[in-house]
């Protein structure tokens, strides 16, 4: 028996050559849970699901209908029982599992909050999402539970400031405190400074982020961003990833294999 660590990690919908690269980072990683974020119906992702069910991972893949939509799915080491997290407005972007831990089931929370330009439409859009999300996801109280994911959203005090997001983005950001969860990597960095993606210009923006219910918070074992898969040459992804340690202990582990495709051998010349 292992403790639980959860990892998040921005795809940014990759084609079938960077997914491929993608699993070999993936699959190397110690996290039991993986939530990955800005999936879609495309083969890049496709290839993900398929070589995580084939080599034994519990998948929860909600797939988006809509071309051009985009979501969440969530990859475990562990058995999983799928989650109703309630949210009826592009629900693709909210996934959710249950493990199953010494302590009693921890409930794992994956969104992929919609980016928005300065379109009334666009704006509407991640206007309701979050609504949809402060209504219907449950109050930290009720269970041991994990939200993670790109939220696209800051913190009120971000360094540096952005005029140009608006007050429902930060409400959303602080209905979670209000909600009885804590901003993990908050508590335990208070005063850091680290951004999960980076304009052209080098401005950065703290978009990825993990919540975690009361009772969870105290035990925290770490938090900390992943800058590699973006700032390495040939880069994975456009995000850092984010990863969480919970001080609770995995209850049942699946037996999986490496999801890596092995490389047929070269053809003999003789």
């Amino acid at each position: 028996m292992t403790a639980l660590d959860v990892l998040t990690f921005n795809l940014n919908n990759p084609s079938r050559e960077r997914a491929e690269r993608q699993l070999a980072y993936l699959a190397a990683r110690p996290e039991q849970v993986l939530v990955l974020t800005e999936t879609a119906s495309s083969a890049g992702c496709g290839f993900l699901e398929e070589r995580f069910l084939a080599a034994g991972y519990s998948v929860t893949f909600p797939r988006p209908k809509a071309s051009g939509e985009r979501g969440v799915m969530i990859v475990s080491r562990l058995v999983t029982r799928e989650l109703d997290t309630g949210v009826d407005v592009l629900p693709h972007r909210a996934a959710g599992v249950t493990v199953d831990t010494d302590d009693g089931p921890l409930d794992v929370i994956g969104l992929y909050v919609p980016s928005r330009n300065a379109t009334e439409e666009k704006t509407e859009r991640k206007r309701t999402f979050l609504q949809a999300c402060r209504s219907n996801l449950p109050f930290a109280e009720s269970a041991a539970r994990v939200v993670i994911g790109d939220l696209n959203v800051l913190e009120p005090a971000h360094v540096p400031k952005y005029r140009f997001f608006l007050p429902f983005e930060y409400e959303f950001y602080g209905w979670f405190g209000m909600a009885g969860y804590s901003d993990a990597f908050r508590a335990l960095h208070p005063d850091a400074l680290e951004y999960t993606w980076v304009g052209r210009t080098g401005d950065g923006y703290r978009y990825d982020h993990a919540f975690v219910s009361g009772r969870l918070t105290d035990g925290l074992r770490g938090c900390s961003y992943l800058h590699e898969p973006r700032t390495m040459t040939g880069r994975l992804t456009d995000h850092s990833a984010l990863t969480v340690g919970l001080a609770v202990t995995a209850a049942v582990p699946l037996t999986v294999t490496d999801p890596r495709p092995i490389e047929a051998p070269a053809p003999s010349l003789f």
